[in-house]
């Protein structure tokens, strides 16, 4: 285990074949603030195509997982200068939710406006019995991003993201299981080593196989005829892998497959 300081905002803690990325700034709520969105915009797109990185884990220091955007900067801007802040912040977002490795995200406290957004960007959603999921964004009268419009929708249906983001209402652990935002709930103190765990389980696993799943769930609101051709694109690659190769190798020898040494 190894810690890489990201300045003081942000902790790149590596284990083994996991990175914790860890919003450092208590004070703020981890708010994403620059010093915080300058790391995740720099940081994330590296680790995403670093090959021994095969899991993320992203978490909080303190009482939240991320407050959402930092208020005391978004005052007196033009339009203009909001949509180039943005296409900066859509890029890394984008970078996150389509990565082709699983990205986890550890929620251990209040995650409100791009707090909220930030974790539905993971592809799994781990809860502290103490953390509670808010939308912010009518409480300042701003529209929701950070993608949690397209986010939400698609993990809860839209007549239920329409409540919870219209009213601005909590959501608490038990609904958020409940309505599939959140795979467990877990006692605080025992978080990070369940998402570290399941982490460790997902980077065993057939990276390929897992990268080609996130692509067809990614698309799964495609016209059918362009979602089955990139399913057919999808299966043509992973036979080709020597991931599949294994995987078939060990089924057919009875024994458990290796697939962190094949790529």
């Amino acid at each position: 285990m190894s810690a890489e300081a990201g300045g003081d905002a942000v902790i790149f803690d590596r284990r083994d074949d996991v990175m914790v990325v860890r919003l450092n700034s208590p004070a703020t709520r981890n708010a994403l603030q620059p010093a915080v969105k300058h790391h995740l915009e720099t940081r994330i797109p590296e680790l995403l195509v670093d090959p021994s990185v095969r899991c993320l884990v992203i978490t909080g220091t303190g009482t939240s997982f991320c407050a959402g955007g930092d208020i005391s900067n978004m005052a007196e801007r033009g339009a203009a200068q909001v949509r180039r802040r943005m296409e900066v912040t859509h890029a890394w977002a984008q970078r996150l939710l389509t990565a082709e490795k699983p990205v986890i995200a550890a929620v251990n406290g209040s995650a409100a406006g791009a707090g909220f957004s930030l974790a539905l960007l993971c592809d799994i959603v781990l809860m502290s019995d103490q953390a509670y999921f808010r939308a912010a964004f009518p409480g300042l009268g701003a529209a929701p991003d950070l993608g949690l419009a397209l986010t939400l929708p698609r993990a809860i249906g839209a007549m239920r993201a329409k409540d919870i983001l219209l009213t601005n209402r909590r959501v608490e652990p038990d609904e958020a299981l409940t309505l599939g935002i959140a795979k467990r709930v877990v006692p605080a103190g025992e978080l990070m080593d369940a998402a570290v765990a399941l982490a460790a389980e997902l980077a065993a696993g057939p990276a390929t196989s897992l990268g080609l799943t996130k692509m067809l769930v990614n698309g799964a609101f495609e016209p059918i005829e362009k979602f089955f051709a990139l399913e057919a694109f999808a299966q043509g690659v992973a036979f080709g892998s020597e991931e599949f190769a294994e995987g078939v190798a060990a089924f057919l020898g009875k024994r458990k497959p290796d697939f962190k040494t094949r790529r």
